[in-house]
């Protein structure tokens, strides 16, 4: 396997100042769809220090700046946030999953930022035993970013669904098997099983974090 780096660097938020930026690229991101948006994502949510919720940050190593962010809640400590404005189904609510939410990435910054972000989340649902990735989109592009990566619909027809969680706007909701995911990649040949299980990207270091940050498995989650 061979390894790369790329300039960046995925950890989990440990400090004030990682929680203060992650917020500024929320805020950002958000402001740029709807400017009215912007200051509510712009203060730490109480979500991103509670139990069974991380806080990823891409920074980049040559200037520390913080050019992108995702939150990953597992469902071990209770429902998604996503679920207060819908009913998932069995085959997915019965199942250890995780909400990968308030992915954003600043204006102008490489595409492979995100996919780091991506890549440090399917890593680390893979470390905490989730089943199901589970990630709300809100634009047609967004829609066929994840598809390219193996998400499918939760819902038929691609229903869109407002998330009170994400101010009310419209998403479409899309799943990963997590376990699966792999031997998906690999028969469909996609572009990025490369990336994502054939390089150790030495910019992802999500797993083997920071002693306050370490991964821990929910009970629920491996019962």
């Amino acid at each position: 396997m061979q390894t790369s780096t790329l300039g960046f660097l995925v950890r989990l938020a440990s400090s004030e100042q990682d929680f203060r930026d992650a917020c500024a690229v929320r805020a950002a991101a958000y402001g740029h769809h709807d400017a009215a948006l912007g200051p509510q994502f712009a203060e730490v949510e109480p979500l991103d220090r509670a139990e069974g919720t991380v806080v990823l940050v891409c920074r980049d190593q040559a200037t520390g700046e913080c050019l992108g962010t995702a939150r990953i809640q597992v469902s071990g400590f209770g429902p998604l946030t996503l679920e207060s404005s819908l009913r998932l189904p069995e085959w997915l609510a019965n199942r250890p999953r995780a909400q990968i939410s308030r992915l954003a990435v600043v204006a102008g910054a490489s595409n492979v930022v995100k996919l780091l972000l991506m890549k440090a989340s399917y890593q680390y649902c893979l470390a905490t035993q989730v089943r199901w990735m589970v990630i709300g989109a809100r634009s047609a592009a967004l829609i066929r970013n994840y598809r390219s990566l193996g998400f499918k619909d939760v819902f038929e027809g691609g229903e869109w669904v407002p998330l009170a969680s994400a101010g009310g706007l419209p998403h479409q909701i899309l799943a990963l098997d997590v376990a699966g995911a792999k031997e998906a990649w690999q028969a469909t040949k996609n572009r990025l099983l490369g990336f994502m299980t054939e390089t150790v990207h030495a910019d992802v270091q999500v797993v083997a974090a920071n002693d306050d940050n370490a991964v821990t498995r929910p009970a629920a989650l491996v019962a």
